[in-house]
């Protein structure tokens, strides 16, 4: 009767162990965009996102109508790889990552900060595939917002 139990338990462990991982493959590639912000490096950055990714910022205009934005990946890239004094920051906390075979949603809470100077915060919803080169960015949304936000202290104190 041990064996029948230890059987199903041993094959539902290993499911949370490969789970596991495959999340940790999606949000090392949503970390890698942060990491190559910070270091302005455009081809590190490019090989987080397929070829025709979308992105979009939605926000609050200042009569207080919601606004979306499309943006240009390319431009993105672009602006990442220019040479500059300042080093764009954005922490992360809060990560959500849900995942359905080739399919997988990541959601975080972000603050931005030139240098050590806070911008603004919001959330970062970015949608990938599994490629056969491994998980890649295929629509990115974003929300950019200066009031509310709530900043952990500990994101705080590493921007001092």
């Amino acid at each position: 009767m041990k064996k029948l139990f230890i059987i199903p338990l041993t094959f539902w462990s290993f499911s949370l162990l490969a789970q596991s991982s495959e999340e940790k493959q999606v949000l090392q590639v949503v970390e890698r965009v942060f990491e190559a912000m910070r270091a302005s490096d455009s081809t590190m950055l490019k090989t987080c996102f397929t070829a025709d990714a979308a992105t979009y910022t939605l926000f609050t205009d200042q009569e207080g109508k919601p606004q979306i934005k499309k943006g240009s990946l390319e431009r993105f890239i672009d602006a990442v790889g220019q040479p500059k004094e300042d080093v764009w920051n954005e922490p992360i906390w809060n990560e959500k990552v849900q995942i359905d075979g080739p399919l997988a949603a990541v959601w975080v809470d972000y603050a931005f900060y030139l240098n050590n100077q806070f911008l603004h915060c919001g959330v970062d919803a970015f949608q990938l595939v599994k490629t056969e080169e491994g998980w890649k960015i295929f629509h990115l949304a974003d929300t950019r917002r200066k009031e509310n936000c709530v900043v952990p202290e500990e994101v705080k104190r590493r921007m001092e």
